[in-house]
């Protein structure tokens, strides 16, 4: 059973075709990453995955369920968790913080019962506190649990918002373009940490870094202007003349 399956998902935005008839599965522990030019349509795609675009058509299914309505709350429920361009942390609270705000739904009281005080309340912050402090600890960043995000160099603070998404042990993990503006080396090391949390967790990844991609995926889907032009494993796609032309616009033939 896929994790994930997009199924002919068209969308719109006004008179422009952002996506036309566009499908994918993840599979189990799986990496499956997303490419294609500027424009292809890979940002809408990763939307339509979290629920932040909801298609003009097409299907969206959950381990074979079919979901009506995705949005971005429902994530944790059905055991997604994603990350962002913009990183989104709180600029006013602590990494540790920041990091325990992903793992909320863990608690059966949450912020509310920690708010009105309630009995179990601090039991639940107590052990929310303590999986941040792991997730932090196994992602090399446990040292700036008590800094704040602005304070930080740009890496340091992509772990973090990758710390908060992985905090709630999903089962399905959605990275939109985690190595932009790192470095070579630091590439490297996000490299060697996707392909360790294949082995519990299956990654759908956005990304314009073709090395990482073709390093890391076990399956590309490659978009141009909206539509599916090649999918299949890292060999399979780098030597598709359709990828070739898309990237280097050459005409096909």
């Amino acid at each position: 059973m896929t994790e994930l399956q997009l199924s002919d998902i068209t969308v719109t935005f006004g008179g422009l075709t952002a996506l036309e008839d566009v499908s994918l599965e993840v599979g189990p522990r799986r990496v499956h990453g997303v490419i294609g030019p500027n424009g292809a349509g890979k940002t809408t795609l990763f939307n339509v995955a979290c629920g932040f675009v909801q298609p003009d058509s097409g299907e969206v299914f959950r381990r074979g369920k079919r979901i009506e309505r995705l949005r971005p709350r429902d994530l944790p429920g059905i055991g997604m968790a994603r990350t962002l361009q913009g990183l989104g942390l709180f600029d006013r609270m602590t990494v540790l913080d920041n990091v325990m705000v992903g793992a909320d739904h863990h608690a059966r009281s949450g912020f509310l019962g920690s708010l009105l005080a309630l009995p179990r309340a601090g039991s639940d912050e107590r052990a929310l506190r303590e999986r941040a402090r792991r997730t932090l600890d196994d992602l090399g960043v446990a040292a700036y649990a008590d800094r704040y995000p602005p304070s930080l160099p740009y890496p340091i603070r992509k772990r973090v918002a990758l710390a908060r998404a992985l905090v709630a042990e999903p089962d399905l993990l959605l990275l939109d373009e985690p190595a932009s503006g790192l470095s070579a080396g630091e590439m490297d090391e996000l490299g060697d940490l996707i392909q360790s949390l294949a082995e519990q967790t299956s990654v759908l990844l956005v990304e314009h870094h073709m090395d990482l991609v073709m390093r890391v995926c076990t399956e590309i889907t490659v978009l141009d202007f909206g539509r599916v032009i090649a999918h299949g494993g890292p060999d399979d796609v780098r030597a598709d003349p359709a990828v070739l032309a898309a990237y280097l616009g050459e005409d096909i033939h």
